[in-house]
């Protein structure tokens, strides 16, 4: 089958709201509980743009959307300006068939072309597969959290990972930036 990357546009909106609607209500992935509308979606959309942050989309020949990337502050400090967490969102009948890399991959060449530092995944501890995909990239783990989020019945644990986007870069002097 053939994929295409591109930026997201308002169009999508409706499959990428699905995509998380069903990451939302069957798995852990998310850790809010209720399903979103598609108004909810716009105001991230516009959001995101309005921070010149990308939304990626991995479409197949028909131009489906088969899953989404985006990143976004990772704390609202002017000393985090360079570090950003990411996610990433497949549909779930498309799982298992290398969506997930190939998003990751772009997102973080946007990223080194942003000029941002570090990608920081936060993932509940549980999925193991979307760690395995984070080291296969090259992220490594920072951190263990145990129960600091609940859902479905029950604690959950999150794993903090983080990619190193240019290493050895030095810190940029505030009187440069």
């Amino acid at each position: 089958m053939t994929y295409h990357i591109r930026d997201a546009v308002s169009a999508d909106l409706p499959a990428i709201r699905d995509i998380y609607n069903d990451a939302v209500l069957n798995t852990t992935a998310i850790w809010n509980e209720q399903a979103v509308d598609l108004e909810n979606r716009q105001a991230w959309f516009s959001a995101r743009q309005s921070q010149r942050y990308p939304i990626l989309v991995i479409v197949d020949a028909d131009n489906s959307v088969l899953g989404y990337a985006s990143f976004g502050d990772w704390r609202p400090f002017d000393g985090f300006r360079h570090t950003v967490e990411h996610s990433v969102y497949v549909r779930s009948d498309q799982r298992g068939n290398g969506l997930g890399p190939k998003l990751m991959v772009a997102l973080i060449e946007r990223a080194k072309d942003g000029g941002k530092h570090v990608m920081v995944a936060a993932i509940e501890s549980g999925n193991a597969a979307s760690i395995r995909l984070h080291e296969r990239i090259g992220f490594v783990t920072t951190g263990q959290m145990p129960q600091v989020g609940t859902k479905f019945g029950r604690w959950l644990d999150l794993t903090f990972m983080q990619l190193t986007l240019n290493p050895g870069a030095q810190p940029p002097s505030a009187s440069k930036e």
